[in-house]
């Protein structure tokens, strides 16, 4: 029993080195790849903006940890700060049974926030699965403050002309399409507390700045 234990410990320790090694070796392969070509000018203005980056269908997720993993082997923090695919959560109802899922919002889509010069611009570009920044060329555009917010990727503060008993169209979410009236608004927290109609009952809803359009 103890050699068993013994062999199997060591099996256990030989695969994990041979996963670690393949991993370093992996990084360093990519750390040469993503080199900047010599000569070639900076890209970007040195300021963090939110980019949007095209993905083999299916590979997002796939993208994005390749990207984080590389950032942290790097020590890249401060120049790409965060990757996320945009999901939404859906209610769906079946058989009266109310579910909650999870899905994303624009497949083959991955959106990163990063100062971009050569060296990020060669990363993320060289990273499996990607195809391409969304831009013309070599040169991505970034993000509008509007597109941020319509995307959900970073909650701004919004100025929202609306007063109690306002009508209101939910244009996001899971109550995307409904009606309400307004019955409180926090600028502070960015929440707009209404009643919507849901199964021939009113319901009380918080519903997030971004995802309210005023009916006119």
């Amino acid at each position: 029993m103890a050699d068993m234990v013994n062999m199997e410990d060591m099996q256990t320790a030989a695969e994990a080195a041979v996963s670690e090694g393949a991993e370093e070796k992996a990084a360093k392969e990519v750390r040469t790849s993503v080199s900047p070509l010599e000569g070639e000018g900076l890209r970007g203005d040195g300021t963090a903006k939110w980019y949007v980056v095209h993905t083999y269908s299916g590979y997002e997720n796939k993208v994005k940890t390749s990207i984080e993993r590389m950032v942290e082997y790097r020590g890249m923090q401060d120049l790409i700060l965060e990757v996320v695919i945009p999901t939404e959560e859906r209610i769906e109802i079946k058989d009266g049974v109310k579910k909650v899922k999870t899905r994303k919002l624009y497949p083959g889509y991955v959106v990163i926030k990063m100062i971009v010069n050569n060296e990020t611009w060669y990363l993320v570009r060289n990273t499996e699965g990607v195809t391409g920044f969304v831009g013309h060329g070599s040169d991505p555009i970034p993000l509008t403050k509007e597109e941020i917010v319509r995307m959900g990727i970073e909650k701004l503060k919004i100025d929202l002309d609306i007063e109690v008993g306002d009508t209101i169209r939910i244009i996001g979410g899971v109550f995307e399409g409904q009606l309400g009236i307004v019955e409180a608004v926090n600028p502070e927290k960015q929440i707009v507390k209404t009643r919507i109609s849901m199964f021939g009952r009113d319901t009380p809803a918080e519903i997030e700045f971004s995802q309210v359009s005023k009916l006119k």
